[in-house]
C-alpha cells in the first residue's frame, strides 16, 4: 500500500529529528521553517522530550504552534546563533540549491537560515529536480514597487503573477514567476535581488541546504551539500 503524502511528511520530519538529536544539548537554538513538513518536525519535537534551550521561527504562524507546544520562541535578535535550521522545501536540486516560499515566509525564512550553522531541508521525492523552475519562483516586494518588478521579470524572461489576497509577514506582497526554468541559481538569485523594491527572492543558492533528506515510498534518502 503507498505511503500517503501525510505519511511521507511525518517520515522524512522524524528523520530529521534522529539526525539532530544526538548532537543538541540543554543551550542549543533550533531554527524552524514554515509549512506542512515544517509542522510535521514541529509536532515531532514538541512530544520529544529532546534537550535544547529554545527556537527562532521563521513566521508567526510557526511561532504559534511551537508556543502551543510550550517550546520557547525567540527573537533572532536576541540569540547569536542557531545549531540547525529545519524547512521544507518547494524544489531541490542536485546541488541542494532549493526554490522556497510557497508559504510566503521566504524572507524569514532566509534570515533564519543565514544564522543557523546547519540547514536540514525535508521534503518528499516528488520535490526532487534536475532544474529548478518548474515550481513558480516566489518574490516578496514592496507593494509600490509591484510594476517595476513586474517589467524587470518579464524581460528576464519570465511570467509574473502577483499571488492574489497574500500579505506576507513583513506587510509586503508576492510575485511568482511561472515559465522561468533556472539554469544558474546562484546568478539568478542575485540579479533578482538587484531590481529595485525586491525584499528577497525564493532562490536558495547562495545558502542552500546542507543536508537534503528525502522520503519516498522505499524510505528516506539523504544528500549531502
Amino acid at each position: 500500500m503507498s505511503k500517503t503524502q501525510d505519511e511521507l511528511k511525518r517520515e522524512v520530519a522524524q528523520a530529521a529529528l534522529d539526525f539532530i538529536a544526538p548532537h543538541l544539548t540543554p543551550a542549543s537554538m533550533l531554527g524552524i521553517g514554515t509549512g506542512s513538513t515544517a509542522n510535521e518536525f514541529i509536532n515531532l519535537l514538541g512530544t520529544s522530550g529532546l534537550p535544547f534551550s529554545g527556537t527562532v521561527a521563521s513566521s508567526e504562524a510557526s511561532a504559534q504552534r511551537l508556543r502551543d507546544f510550550g517550546i520557547p520562541v525567540l527573537d533572532l535578535s536576541l540569540v547569536d546563533s542557531l545549531q540547525f535550521y529545519i524547512d521544507g522545501a518547494d524544489e531541490a536540486n542536485g546541488a541542494l540549491e532549493l526554490i522556497k516560499g510557497g508559504g510566503a515566509a521566504l524572507t524569514r525564512e532566509k534570515i533564519v537560515a543565514a544564522a543557523s550553522e546547519f540547514f536540514v531541508c525535508i521534503a518528499d521525492e516528488s520535490k526532487e529536480v534536475a532544474t529548478l523552475g518548474k515550481f513558480p519562483l516566489p518574490i516578496e516586494v514592496i507593494p509600490m514597487a509591484e510594476n517595476i518588478v513586474i517589467n524587470a521579470l518579464r524581460a528576464m524572461g519570465g511570467r509574473p503573477e502577483v499571488r492574489e489576497g497574500v500579505i506576507t509577514d513583513n506587510r509586503n506582497i508576492i510575485i511568482d514567476v511561472h515559465d522561468f526554468m533556472i539554469a544558474d541559481p546562484k546568478a539568478t538569485e542575485t540579479a533578482i535581488n538587484q531590481i529595485t523594491g525586491v525584499v528577497c527572492n525564493g532562490l536558495f543558492a547562495h545558502r542552500g541546504a546542507d543536508l537534503l533528506l528525502l522520503s519516498g515510498q522505499t524510505g528516506v534518502r539523504s544528500l549531502r551539500a
